[in-house]
């Protein structure tokens, strides 16, 4: 059932991607900013409290809703994790950054390709030529397949139901609201928030590292891998980004001028400058590792009924 609803979203979400998840993403805002105001005394244990009250009620729910559609009919079940996957993953939720990104590029128009990465990366991207954008876009689309199709179905196969989805979205949800890299003032209640998250996201960035390891250049990408990663701030992600890097032989990280000034970073893979052409490699790399993942499911699938 895993696997058939996994394609089965991928499929709806690619034929007709769902208009109002900022409307859904709204309303769990409203419900943060509320538990904000009233546990947010600068406290950690205050942050573990209004953590479980916002995760751990819809994550319930959602197990009961999937247990009695299961309890009813399978099918029923079916639909169940088809319309939480729906909401909670997926290429287009992102994708139209990248892709703006990538047509003005092939057009030679940085500007536009600037504007759009600065509306995808909330920063002053005005300083940066035409294999700065490339480069930043290639890592943001690699951390979106990432955080929103591979560690959501990471968790989804792992728990059952969709809870795992739900659980992990969620996670890096007030992980992002409650960074206190973001708003100072999340200092301690912020903190279960960045360690619960970073937990979650440990295994499935490893998945996801590896799966592009396999699709791609493989001794690469396992050596980026492994004299990278670790230099990455967010070190999960480091690894996701030095593998691809490494998987594609193309060079990301290192210094970019954004809002203004000198952002100094890691230099990950090696290889080649990027450039349009990599755009289009991101694209393969991420088709194929999704692919693969699918496959193995479905030979995981094959083997258990066979026993």
């Amino acid at each position: 059932m895993s696997l058939l609803s996994l394609i089965a979203a991928l499929l709806l979400e690619q034929w007709h991607p769902l208009a109002d998840r900022r409307y859904l993403s709204s309303l769990i805002a409203r419900y943060a900013t509320f538990l904000e105001r009233k546990f947010n005394a600068g406290e950690a244990q205050q942050g573990v409290i209004a953590w479980v009250l916002v995760v751990v009620p819809p994550v319930l729910a959602v197990w009961l809703i999937y247990a009695a559609a299961y309890h009813a009919s399978p099918a029923l079940a079916l639909v169940v994790n088809v319309a939480a996957l729906y909401a909670t993953m997926g290429f287009r939720q992102c994708s139209h950054y990248f892709t703006g990104i990538h047509l003005a590029l092939k057009q030679d128009d940085i500007a536009s390709a600037r504007e759009t990465l600065a509306d995808w990366r909330h920063r002053n991207c005005e300083g940066l030529n035409a294999e700065g954008v490339a480069r930043l876009a290639i890592e943001e689309a690699l951390a979106a397949s990432h955080r929103h199709v591979f560690a959501v179905a990471f968790w989804f196969v792992l728990l059952p139901g969709p809870t795992g989805a739900i659980l992990y979205r969620l996670a890096k949800f007030l992980e992002n609201r409650w960074s206190a890299g973001n708003v100072p003032e999340f200092g301690q209640f912020g903190r279960f928030a960045r360690q619960s998250f970073a937990a979650l996201d440990w295994l499935p960035a490893r998945f996801t590292a590896a799966a592009f390891a396999i699709v791609g250049d493989f001794e690469d990408a396992i050596y980026c891998w492994r004299t990278q990663a670790s230099h990455w701030p967010d070190r999960s992600l480091g690894v996701v980004l030095a593998s691809a890097a490494g998987a594609m032989g193309v060079r990301l990280g290192s210094p970019v001028i954004e809002d203004g000034g000198v952002v100094d970073r890691p230099e990950l893979g090696i290889g080649e400058q990027a450039d349009t052409g990599y755009l289009d490699s991101t694209i393969g790399l991420v088709w194929r590792a999704l692919v693969m993942w699918l496959l193995l499911l479905l030979i995981i699938g094959v083997a258990s009924l066979a026993t």
